[in-house]
């Protein structure tokens, strides 16, 4: 028989009884929040971009018998989160997939790493509805914009292969560029954007291409919005295991106590239930365990 989960979760917590925290987070008195324990409240500052964030509620209440308290960081853009947790001015953060990560590491030299992982959060064709109603009526000189970043940027482009509009070099794999794209069946404009610009800039397009995340920041919806939706089984796309969204942590953190108590209440079905009911398909639950 299975235990009911916010029991397990406070049992398993409380089996941890002395903490050695070393990141920067602030720590205040849990009397202040009317907890009369006289045991200190840890406060975890997390990262995120977007305001999709239903969730950490729920995980905020799973963990408030262990006076564990998120207090999320929000950044406006997808540079930013990495570079303030590693320089210590966040513990955690959770916006991005793995792939994202691993030319985040390369590139700059960070010192962050997953720590677990959360949802997969599908890319979408989105139509300027005064130009376009299907991905049939994408024509020669249509502009569609894509994010600018590699891995993102690489992902989009991977889409539109899939759609049928251009073919890439396979020997680039998952994250080709525009200078990869051999073949155009359609003569589009493809217009590079920051992410979280791409809806603004929709009615200056024919289309764009958009994560879940942004998506649901602009109130769009993957399965009723869009005109052409990501293929994320792992079983048919090979990508997609670098593409499942994570909680990163500072390497030297990987093992702290706290943030491995956060993952265990992010996979729980009181969070897959959040996320379901709150975003309506936006988002897939993508932690081993979670309920299909």
């Amino acid at each position: 028989m299975k235990k009911n989960v916010k029991t397990w979760i406070a049992a398993a917590l409380a089996t941890v009884t002395a903490l050695s925290l070393t990141a920067c987070g602030d720590t205040q008195n849990a009397a202040e929040d009317g907890a009369d324990s006289g045991v200190e409240q840890r406060v975890v500052k997390v990262g995120v971009v977007g305001e999709y964030n239903n969730q950490w509620d729920t995980i905020n209440e799973l963990l408030a018998p262990e006076n564990i308290k998120i207090e999320l960081v929000k950044f406006t853009d997808y540079a930013a989160p990495n570079r303030a947790l590693n320089d210590g001015e966040i513990d955690l953060n959770a916006f991005q997939h793995k792939a994202y990560l691993a030319n985040e590491v390369a590139q700059k030299g960070y010192e962050v790493e997953s720590i677990g992982d959360t949802i997969i959060a599908p890319l979408a064709i989105y139509n300027n509805k005064d130009k376009i109603a299907t991905m049939e009526d994408i024509k020669d000189g249509d502009v569609i914009a894509i994010p600018s970043d590699l891995t993102n940027g690489g992902r989009a482009l991977k889409l539109l292969e899939e759609a049928g509009l251009i073919v890439c070099d396979p020997a680039k794999g998952v994250v080709p560029t525009k200078a990869d794209i051999t073949q155009y069946n359609k003569k589009i404009e493809i217009m590079e954007a920051e992410s979280a610009t791409l809806a603004n800039i929709l009615p200056d397009c024919a289309a764009a291409i958009i994560n879940g995340g942004n998506a649901f920041t602009a109130g769009l919806n993957p399965m009723t919005d869009a005109i052409y939706l990501e293929d994320v089984n792992p079983e048919t796309n090979e990508a997609v295991p670098d593409l499942v969204n994570i909680i990163a942590a500072r390497s030297a953190d990987v093992n702290n106590e706290v943030y491995q108590k956060i993952v265990a209440a992010y996979h729980t079905s009181e969070v897959q239930k959040t996320i379901e009911e709150s975003y309506q398909g936006a988002f897939v639950c993508a932690w081993e365990g979670a309920a299909e």
